[in-house]
């Protein structure tokens, strides 16, 4: 493939004797992994696992797989596989995902985070945040919400307010190379200096939201020195933070300045190019917390009773959270949030349903997020009634069932609600998720 050729000059000049084993990489095919998602049922033995992961494989996942459909499988190269694990938050903490689209590091940090705390999964580009929504979506987790804004507007609800964030800024890009021969085009000698730049502006807004005592990942696509060690350096000089060491696996290697950042080579690495660092706040938590405005639900009467009736009726758990609407739309928020109201919101938590009269429906995300145990009604559907599901028609059943909803359930996990009139299926798969095999 090309390279231009001041970068062969560059990575020549840094990696030495490693520089033609690198330079030959980029004749290879990019290698390909996915996570599975601990918050799934159903579980399969899966082949390949990388090592020192906890859900990663290497391998490829077909969009039209049923394992994808329901979020069990989600595809992420195993270079950005490792600033999740880094991260790896604690139950019942508050996490920013500053950069989040498409979602793979999103979705990682729900898997450790398991229902509790809280994620802010943020995307300021509009039609990427839309991928974004999509993706957490079908992961099924019920403790995130997606945001469409830029940094500096999130300052303005969320002082203070993270036990970690997570920055994967944008970036050069030459580890994406191999993988997007189009990043090559628009790579120059000084576009790293210039990403950099951005890449401050955005973490000065992000350190006004790291609580004290906080956790920053910061992370690049790229081997610039110049977008990676140079901004630990800027924020170890600017800030009250401290550098953590991160261990060495499945051949990352320390930095070029710090020996507690990694680096991931793909001569070294099986993988793409990566850049982490983990840094710590050293000021002192507060005891007394600023007081900020909080969320509060916006439900009628008549609203909260129909809700309160499906959930009665169809659900085997209490989902424990906030409601609100946005039209005739309701959504769970997950708690302890802030007023969000000054904020664009592209998923305002988990989507449970649409009031229409007099009645309410279940969402396809709340029959993804629920696990058939979560629910009064479920059936389930093998690979061939799956398979016309996802086309948009309806599935004929040998007998007749009760008529109402029931949760689509397909090797172990959910793919919605549907309502059953009789013997026939309904089909409420969206429509802008249906295909044909």
């Amino acid at each position: 493939m090309y390279l231009p050729e001041k970068f062969i000059e560059k990575y020549t000049h840094l990696l030495g004797k490693e520089a033609e084993q690198f330079l030959e990489t980029f004749e290879s095919d990019p290698i390909s992994a996915y996570r599975i998602n601990p918050l799934k049922a159903g579980q399969k033995i899966f082949s390949d696992p990388i090592p020192n992961t906890p859900w990663g494989f290497y391998g490829k996942v077909s969009g039209k797989s049923a394992e994808h459909v329901t979020g069990l499988v989600y595809s992420q190269e195993p270079a950005a596989q490792m600033v999740g694990q880094v991260a790896a938050p604690k139950k019942g903490m508050r996490v920013l995902d500053l950069a989040a689209a498409p979602g793979g590091k999103s979705t990682h940090l729900l898997s450790y985070l398991q229902n509790t705390g809280v994620l802010i999964s943020n995307e300021i580009s509009t039609k990427r945040s839309k991928i974004l929504v999509e993706n957490i979506e079908r992961f099924g987790a019920r403790n995130v919400v997606v945001t469409n804004e830029s940094a500096d507007r999130l300052t303005q609800v969320f002082a203070s307010y993270f036990d970690l964030i997570v920055f994967d800024g944008p970036c050069s890009g030459e580890g994406m190379f191999r993988k997007d021969h189009e990043a090559t085009q628009y790579w120059h000698e000084k576009y790293p200096k210039e990403c950099a730049k951005l890449q401050q502006s955005i973490l000065e807004d992000a350190m006004k939201m790291l609580a004290p005592g906080g956790r920053l990942v910061y992370s690049t696509c790229t081997w610039a020195p110049e977008e990676n060690e140079e901004i630990v350096k800027w924020l170890l000089d600017t800030y009250n933070l401290e550098l953590l060491n991160i261990p060495k696996i499945n051949g990352m290697v320390k930095g070029i300045e710090f020996s507690e950042v990694a680096r991931m080579y793909p001569h070294r690495f099986k993988g793409e190019g990566q850049f982490v660092a983990h840094l710590r706040d050293t000021r002192q938590p507060e005891h007394k917390l600023r007081k900020m405005k909080a969320a509060k639900s916006n439900l009628t009467s008549e609203q909260l009773s129909l809700w309160q009736d499906f959930a009665k009726k169809h659900l085997a758990i209490k989902l424990s959270g906030l409601l609100q609407t946005f039209g005739d739309q309701l959504y769970l928020l997950p708690d302890g949030l802030p007023d969000l109201k000054k904020l664009k919101i592209a998923r305002n938590g988990l989507h449970l349903g649409t009031f229409k009269k007099k009645r309410f429906e279940p969402s396809f995300a709340l029959g993804v997020a629920l696990s058939p145990n979560d629910v009064e009604q479920f059936i389930k559907i093998d690979i061939e009634q799956f398979e016309i599901y996802v086309a948009g028609n309806t599935i004929s059943l040998p007998e007749s069932l009760p008529n109402g909803w029931y949760q689509i359930v397909v090797e172990g996990n959910g793919m919605g609600f549907a309502k059953i009139v009789g013997n026939t299926v309904k089909n409420y798969f969206p429509k802008g998720l249906r295909f044909n095999f």
